[in-house]
């Protein structure tokens, strides 16, 4: 194998232009395609900023011609030489009008045949892709992702630095506080039986920070959750956090604001137009059946309780004499479904907790093909459609449950698949809202007990403050989410500052004095000394670079993922360990 000794590299591969011919220049890479001629070789070498055509010829030297014939998919190597005009160009790539006239070869190291064709088109399937994943990362697509993600973190630093932001490191090792997803636990060589807790976030530390007077604070910060893995989750993810002091819900929303105008102007070129619109979480739910709607297309949520309360139909009148209620969406020019489809939906529902899904057609002479309409009177029909807003060609869609949660999660998921079947949303659109005022609390039917919907440290909204000992339900938090296009970009939340309100947060959640200060005795001891006002929110960086790039699945955008059971197939782990280190940390696996 030759080597770089006296070669150095002047030229990514991507960059040479016809401005440029007429230069020496040299460049290394991986062998893409190899076209053999017969007197005439043509190499595209390939490196992270693009292609560039070598060529070989008759006014090669003999002794490079020679190396450039045993030049095979993936190997990589050097060259240097002339570039020059080609003389059939290809308008596919930024320099297909040029090319290098080889003058010097060197080969740095030989490649076996790999398990896939290291191309955009490839489709090979996903396990064999992320087995080997150092190939799949070769890919021009997969390396324009991964330098989009590079620019989207400096655009965040920059951002943040200029607006007196300081980037603090927080530990990874730290206390566990079993309050929401589960912990990873690191046990303790040094104190035997008793563990580190890897951190679901930088929570408790950056509100530490702003009592110790670094008001502006942000870190990109790894964080871990020991839970169910989905398309937009992973055991292992990335946090823009950051957090202010002196501030209310308005001026962390308005920084905010102007970072995401910034990040999406300079990477997508979208124009952010701000203030960006604002629904309360009452509202969303209302209206889109979910706390991160996408707003793209309409289908909105009707609620024809009222019409249907005393109705004879026992599948509408009992949910709601039961406390939950009766909902529909109006599909326009859903009636032109199929029968077959239709009843895929009500199928699909069922997926997301509904019971069933009631329906109605509308057909372009405004009558009616229906689930349930001989159930009701003619009154109460139009009355459903005359709330619902359907008109001819239309589709109803109901759902009825005693369980407002299973009418929204069922609804809300409807509309989107509903939008999507019906090619209703414009996939170039972005739609930003942020939803306000969250419940402060939400019962957990695994614990039995109301937990914190966002966590402990959240403020209720000021005129809420009393609802703490008395009425759980209706306490409003100061906490906010951005959502794009149906997809939470990040939240964030006023946290309390103040003792009293923290203590009767912890109370409230069923701590006793002795669990509160187990947990969390050093920010109870810590608000004893003069908390500021503060606040802030967390990005998703996954999910933001995600949706930036178009992606289907924050794995794409991820160098080296885990898959669906938190493994990782290039690697092999997680994997065993030996004996001995299972000894020297006190841990017998059972």
């Amino acid at each position: 194998m030759d080597t770089l000794k006296n070669f150095s590299r002047t030229t990514y591969c991507g960059e040479p232009r016809t401005g440029d011919i007429g230069r020496e220049i040299s460049v290394c890479g991986w062998v893409a395609r190899r076209r053999d001629l017969g007197q005439l070789i043509f190499i595209d070498l390939r490196d992270r900023a693009g292609i560039l055509q070598l060529a070989f010829d008759d006014s090669t030297d003999r002794e490079v011609f020679s190396k450039a014939e045993t030049l095979r998919g993936e190997f990589v190597v050097a060259a240097s030489g002339v570039l020059r005009e080609r003389s059939s160009k290809n308008t596919e790539i930024p320099t297909g009008e040029v090319e290098l006239e080889v003058r010097e070869l060197r080969i740095l190291a030989k490649s076996e045949t790999p398990p896939f064709e290291i191309t955009d088109e490839t489709d090979v399937n996903d396990a064999l892709r992320l087995k080997y994943r150092y190939l799949d990362l070769r890919r021009p697509d997969m390396q324009r992702v991964i330098m989009m993600r590079h620019r989207a973190v400096k655009i965040a630093r920059d951002y943040f630095d200029e607006n007196g932001f300081l980037e603090i490191e927080t530990p990874m090792l730290t206390k566990s506080t079993p309050e929401g997803a589960r912990d990873y636990l690191v046990p303790s060589r040094t104190h035997p039986g008793k563990f580190y807790a890897l951190p679901q976030s930088p929570q408790q530390y950056k509100q530490l920070l702003m009592l110790s007077g670094f008001d502006r604070y942000f870190q990109i910060v790894r964080c871990f959750r020991d839970e169910d893995l989905r398309a937009d989750r992973q055991p292992e993810f990335t946090q823009l956090d950051l957090e202010m002091s002196f501030v209310d819900i308005e001026d962390v929303i308005a920084i905010n604001e102007g970072f995401l105008q910034r990040l999406f102007k300079e990477i997508a070129g979208v124009d952010i137009t701000t203030p960006i619109p604002r629904l309360t979480w009452r509202e969303a739910m209302d209206r889109f059946g979910s706390d991160k709607p996408d707003i793209r297309f309409g289908l909105e949520l009707c609620d024809i309780s009222d019409i249907v309360k005393d109705c004879d139909f026992k599948v509408f009148a009992e949910p709601v004499a039961a406390g939950g209620s009766v909902r529909a969406i109006h599909v326009p020019g859903g009636g032109a479904m199929p029968r077959k489809q239709v009843d895929s939906l009500v199928e699909f529902v069922k997926t997301y907790g509904a019971k069933g899904l009631a329906w109605t057609k509308i057909a372009e002479d405004e009558s009616l093909t229906s689930s349930y309409s001989k159930f009701l009177t003619e009154e109460e029909n139009a009355a459903i459609i005359s709330k619902s807003g359907a008109a001819a060609g239309g589709l109803v869609l109901i759902v009825a449950d005693a369980d407002d949660e299973a009418v929204f999660a069922a609804l809300g998921a409807l509309r989107i698949e509903c939008a999507k079947r019906m090619d209703l949303i414009d996939k170039d659109d972005f739609k930003f809202v942020w939803i306000t005022e969250f419940p402060l609390f939400e019962y957990s039917r695994e614990d039995d007990r109301y937990v914190a919907k966002h966590h402990p440290f959240t403020a209720p909204m000021d005129e809420d403050a009393d609802l703490l000992d008395t009425d759980k339900v209706s306490a409003r938090a100061k906490a906010y989410d951005i959502v794009l296009n149906g997809t939470e970009l990040g939240g964030g939340s006023i946290r309390i500052n103040t003792p009293e309100i923290q203590v009767k947060m912890f109370k409230a959640l069923g701590f006793t004095e002795e669990d509160a200060q187990q947990r969390f005795g050093h920010l109870i001891s810590a608000f004893q000394y003069g908390a500021p006002p503060h606040g802030g929110l967390a990005y998703g960086m996954d999910r933001l670079v995600m949706l930036l790039c178009g992606a289907e699945s924050i794995r794409d955008v991820i160098a080296f993922p885990k898959v669906q059971n938190a493994s990782e197939p290039m690697t092999g782990c997680p994997d065993i360990v030996d004996e001995s280190q299972l000894a020297e940390l006190g841990v017998k696996i059972l």
